[in-house]
């Protein structure tokens, strides 16, 4: 239920979109798919009720979309295949489900995804044709089933294998949260934190002051694999594989039993690869395009993302410095031992 200046601001944002050029207005149909309210009810609540702000970010979003072609971007498929497939192995993400309310939970595996296989270009193209997978198919059709409205999803972050190494995939994971926070506001419910190892805890410590209450609501850090407290929320069969066990993580291999949600053999990867073989047969594109060839303008990051990206990098950098000291003692003392006994 909206109140009296939610619904103001709501037909300012209408009167914005219906002043806007025809290419712009396509593209919020194809964001919308159906519920324009609800999802300029996302980029308001994204801008605290600021409804000047609000129409600022819808705006750049649109012109971001009709710019990188982005409503086409379920046509352009990642080639050749041993590319596509280098980018599963690194870029570890996939769909395990639906929660108890019918909103799709998406797992990741940050602290083993190495982003190291394939250009920056491919990682976000991927990350994009996700979003546009969940957006133009996954949540109507969600919708249709439910009988209701389902705009967000739920993701389940494995942080297993997180080191300080993480400090080399910074830009390409600031380039990936810069697109969602900027083009897909609101679009993620709850993140649930799990497997998270000392390095987490000590970034998590120093981050969480920097975010917004909204942002903070959203985060939370579950105990060992997370397994009971998400089976509140979801049923057993749409456990990440690496919640299931404790010690489990996001390896690759899950005993033979079932594949997990990261493969490229996995169902919710095997629709959405064909999904974008097709599409690429329907959709012409505009101009021909090499091999390999597409590039997605990253939006500049906002003031606040700048400071957390800042904070993170100095925590990272003073837990390495603090693990070189330490591992410089640990010598000492080995060193210091054996001449001992000399």
């Amino acid at each position: 239920m909206m109140g009296h200046s939610t619904s103001d601001a709501i037909k300012q944002m209408k009167a914005l979109i219906d002043g806007v050029d025809e290419s712009l207005k396509k593209s919020f149909q194809t964001m919308h798919q159906g519920y324009p309210q609800q999802t300029l009810e996302r980029f308001l609540k994204a801008r605290e009720g600021n409804v000047q702000k609000a129409n600022k970010m819808l705006l750049d979003c649109l012109n971001w979309r009709v710019q990188n072609d982005i409503d086409t971007i379920l046509a352009k498929p990642i080639e050749p295949r041993d590319v596509y497939n280098a980018v599963r192995e690194s870029q570890l993400m996939g769909m395990t489900g639906y929660c108890k309310k019918g909103r799709p939970v998406f797992a990741i595996g940050v602290g083993l995804s190495g982003y190291d296989k394939a250009s920056a270009d491919k990682y976000v193209q991927s990350h994009i044709q996700i979003n546009e997978y969940r957006d133009q198919v996954l949540l109507p059709n969600a919708s249709k089933k439910h009988g209701s409205y389902i705009g967000p999803c739920l993701k389940v972050l494995d942080m297993t294998g997180l080191k300080l190494s993480a400090l080399n995939r910074i830009k390409i994971l600031t380039m990936i949260s810069t697109v969602d926070d900027l083009n897909y506001p609101e679009k993620t419910e709850i993140y649930y934190i799990v497997n998270a190892p000392y390095v987490f805890s000590a970034c998590w410590k120093v981050v969480k002051p920097l975010l917004q209450e909204r942002t903070r609501r959203k985060i939370q850090v579950l105990q060992g694999c997370g397994r009971e407290e998400l089976l509140k929320v979801m049923d057993y069969d749409v456990l990440p594989h690496f919640s299931r066990h404790e010690g489990s993580g996001s390896s690759k291999h899950n005993n033979g039993k079932t594949i997990d949600c990261f493969s490229p053999d996995h169902p919710f990867h095997v629709d959405l690869y064909n999904y974008i073989k097709q599409q690429a047969v329907i959709v012409k594109p505009v101009a021909p395009t090499k091999m390999g060839s597409f590039h997605v303008d990253v939006p500049e990051q906002d003031d606040e993302g700048t400071i957390i990206v800042q904070t993170l990098e100095s925590t990272l950098h003073n837990l390495g410095d603090e693990e070189a000291v330490e591992n410089g003692v640990a010598n000492l003392n080995v060193n210091g031992d054996q001449s001992l006994r000399h």
